[in-house]
């Protein structure tokens, strides 16, 4: 009888390196809300550009619109709460959009503004000169 030789133990596989993670490069031009931004000053609409028009531009200047479709809603929706672009129509990041005007300043520097609240005397157009 022809005997076996016993089964060798499987040895163990040598320990992993844990992974690392891949680090992404920056990527280089300007930020997605400077590139929305841009794409609604040059468009000469009267009643302001549509979402899909300010995606069509950012296609134009590279931008992967399917994979930052989402960065581009809330990049949009977060310039409409802070102020920097005007919601004609729609609601959320669908709709047209504009760019806000810019708030008019008042002539006065902190320390006079603060002396004209403090006295009696009410702020009239004629005391603050609007620069636009």
């Amino acid at each position: 009888m022809a005997e076996e030789a016993p089964a060798a133990a499987p040895s163990k596989a040598p320990a992993k390196s844990p992974k690392k993670k891949a680090v992404r490069s920056k990527t280089d031009g300007p930020s997605l809300p400077k590139l929305i931004v841009a794409a609604v000053a040059e468009s000469k609409e009267r009643k302001g550009i549509s979402l899909a028009a300010i995606k069509k531009v950012l296609a134009t200047k590279k931008v992967d619109v399917a994979k930052s479709n989402k960065r581009i809603n809330t990049a949009v929706t977060k310039m409409v709460t802070n102020g920097v672009l005007i919601q004609t129509k729609g609601t959320g990041a669908s709709g047209s959009f504009k760019l806000a005007k810019k708030e008019p300043k008042c002539c006065f520097g902190i320390g006079q503004l603060m002396q004209v609240l403090k006295s009696k005397n009410k702020l009239s157009p004629l005391n603050c000169i609007h620069i636009m």
